[in-house]
């Protein structure tokens, strides 16, 4: 077997974490803002509405607890009993966002209907409109942050976390079109839009829960596969990969495939070959964290190249290289 070190200034996957926690860190200053400001318009108002609406927001700030909590855990390294390192604990979290989506959504359609069979005067028409696009606009602003980096980072928790702050800045949306039906004299503009905005979070928990549950199942994008086949290609006296599988462990990516060269190639120039492919994958996709090679049987396939997949035959001998 071959082990393959890289070295740089900055471990990407160091470097990525780090960027996660930095990311949570000002979203939560910024979710915190939105309530302060939100909370000085209560006590303009004095709506007692109001103030719960201000205090589920704070409590919807703090799912960035255990988000950060999952960052600090993928700093760790790996051990005895969790050989892959701690990045799961970054699924975890997602799930839990993903749960605090769903009782968005229910509580949400719960207080449209309650509000629609059992209409209720909306007063503090200027405050509430106030507070709902203060709301709108911290929040909305979160969600951008979050799933900006979360797309950069590949944390499909901290996008999950981003499109929680965009249900509720939808929610605080919701409480400003209401105000201005109520005003413009349909009382039952702030259930009917309670409703509709309840629809777009369903649509938001449908994306997040699915991107989630696709990480907790070791799904991965195959573009990601079609970029490492891509990468061996280029490699001179490299055939292709058969077999080539990956899995994210949290924001990091594992992968592993069978290399095809010349079955003639000694063993030791075929290991070089091995070394010079991982060295090129670690080095063109930041965010792989380590890449397992075997040599391939002499009968096999190619089952990944930048053009696609086909299917192939394991093979023997073993080439593997992590990120350190």
């Amino acid at each position: 077997m071959i082990h393959g070190h890289s070295h740089g200034v900055v471990d990407p996957g160091i470097a990525s974490t780090e960027r996660g926690m930095w990311a949570v860190r000002w979203s939560f200053a910024g979710l915190l803002l939105t309530a302060l400001a939100q909370m000085a318009v209560v006590g303009l108002s004095g709506s007692v509405a109001l103030l719960a609406d201000t205090i589920h927001n704070v409590g919807d700030a703090a799912t960035a607890i255990p988000l950060y909590i999952a960052f600090w855990f993928a700093r760790r390294r790996p051990s005895a009993r969790f050989t892959y390192g701690y990045g799961r604990v970054e699924d975890l979290a997602g799930l839990a966002v993903v749960a605090l989506i769903l009782f968005s959504a229910l509580v949400a359609g719960y207080q449209a209907i309650d509000r629609l069979l059992h209409p209720q005067p909306v007063a503090w028409l200027g405050a509430v409109a106030a507070a709902g696009i203060v709301g709108f606009l911290g929040n909305e602003a979160v969600a951008v942050f979050r799933i900006r980096v979360g797309r950069e980072i590949h944390s499909a928790a901290l996008v999950a976390d981003g499109y929680h702050a965009r249900v509720d800045g939808l929610t605080s949306l919701a409480v400003v079109l209401g105000a201005a039906g109520v005003w413009l004299g349909f009382p039952l503009a702030d259930p009917i839009v309670g409703l509709a905005i309840t629809a777009l979070i369903f649509g938001i928990l449908w994306q997040s829960a699915r991107s989630v549950f696709a990480r907790m199942l070791d799904g991965v994008e195959p573009e990601l596969l079609d970029e490492i086949g891509h990468v061996a290609s280029h490699v001179p006296g490299v055939q292709g990969l058969a077999n080539l599988r990956a899995r994210w462990v949290g924001h990091r990516l594992h992968a592993e495939a069978d290399l095809i060269v010349d079955p003639d190639l000694p063993v030791r120039e075929a290991a070089v070959l091995a070394a010079r492919v991982r060295e090129a994958a670690l080095t063109h996709m930041p965010a792989l964290d380590s890449l397992r090679l075997a040599l391939a049987d002499s009968d096999a396939t190619v089952t990944r190249t930048a053009a696609g997949h086909h299917h192939g035959h394991h093979g023997h001998g073993h080439s593997h290289a992590h990120r350190h």
